[in-house]
């Protein structure tokens, strides 16, 4: 008989129940419509792969010797977070046997064993939440780890320090520049503050409940930073660079200090993606395994050039060479 072991269970990343119908505190929301700047660069550049490109091999769980700093310092983050941003929402997993699992399904293999994944899914938005944020805001990450927990889809518009594009949209939407700012397309609703966002997406895209290490107030926030520690200013400046006309699309979770370092780029560069949440438990691990024949994260897509790529110390300088200027 297969074990099962049931994350959610666990007392560390046990939820605290909440209230869709009375919760304990109103979440202030902003009615709006958010609109992708337009910009000079966008429109007049063309954008082509770079010269002789070939896309790498993916390997799984490989390390390119000049980026090992770089993965143990986003893998610090684990620790600090407990995983928070690795498992789907209601994440269960068992050992069964090789055949019990048809080859065209994804699953790891271990020890002579499958590895079965299952996850509690809630409604699912038609369009995309869109945020405004940027990596080195600990107020950030919370929200990213929640659409981690959610699998949730976003489209992510990068507002580092001195960003030219996306800072000022902020301002003209909400009034300030604060972040993260998210706009929720589906309903009109916009709105600061991290804890509210979370309690937005947890009652009309999950379950109502918030995960245990996001409910620690104060104690959620100086954890955060401390996750931040290993990659201290990465993903915070803004590096000059020619914004593309559509969005690139990344295969990625929060939890993984592979997605981390390309997450940190494409935020420096200010190019907007579409986040393909795949954490553990997700069904779109699936849908990439049936897409390109395999699964592994970071997977990037770009549609300005048509680019395809794994591995993520490859995908960093594909972006600095195709959209950096300086």
């Amino acid at each position: 008989m297969a074990g099962v072991l049931n994350i959610h269970n666990f007392p560390l990343l046990h939820s605290v129940p909440g209230s869709r119908k009375t919760p304990k505190k109103s979440i202030p929301t902003i009615r709006a419509t958010s609109e992708t700047p337009t910009s000079s660069t966008s429109t007049s550049t063309s954008f082509t792969a770079p010269p002789n490109f070939e896309p790498p091999e993916p390997k799984r769980f490989g390390v390119r010797p000049d980026k090992v700093w770089d993965i143990v310092g986003a893998s610090l983050a684990l620790i600090f977070r407990l995983g928070t941003g690795v498992f789907v929402n209601g994440y269960s997993v068992s050992f069964v046997s090789k055949d019990a699992i048809p080859p065209d399904q994804y699953s790891l293999e271990v020890a002579g064993y499958k590895v079965k994944e299952s996850s509690k899914i809630g409604p699912r938005p038609e369009k995309p939440i869109e945020i405004y944020e940027f990596e080195g805001c600990p107020f950030c990450r919370k929200v990213r780890e929640i659409v981690a927990v959610l699998d949730l889809d976003v489209l992510f518009y990068p507002c580092p320090k001195n960003g030219p594009n996306f800072r000022p949209k902020v301002a003209q939407m909400g009034g300030k520049q604060q972040f993260p700012y998210m706009v929720d397309p589906n309903t009109g609703t916009a709105m600061y503050e991290s804890d509210d966002i979370i309690k937005y997406l947890v009652q009309k895209y999950g379950d109502g409940s918030i995960p245990f290490t996001l409910s620690l107030g104060l104690l959620t926030t100086l954890t955060e930073g401390f996750a931040m520690i290993g990659r201290m200013g990465k993903g915070s400046s803004y590096t000059p660079s020619k914004l593309p006309p559509k969005p690139l699309e990344l295969w990625a979770y929060e939890g993984s200090p592979f997605c981390k370092i390309v997450r940190e780029v494409l935020v420096e560069l200010e190019l907007p993606h579409i986040v393909r949440s795949c954490a553990r438990g997700s069904p779109k691990r699936q849908i990439l395994f049936e897409k390109v024949g395999h699964f592994q994260a970071p997977y990037i897509e770009d549609p300005n050039t048509g680019v395809q790529m794994f591995e993520s110390a490859e995908i960093v300088e594909y972006l600095k060479v195709t959209y950096a200027t300086s």
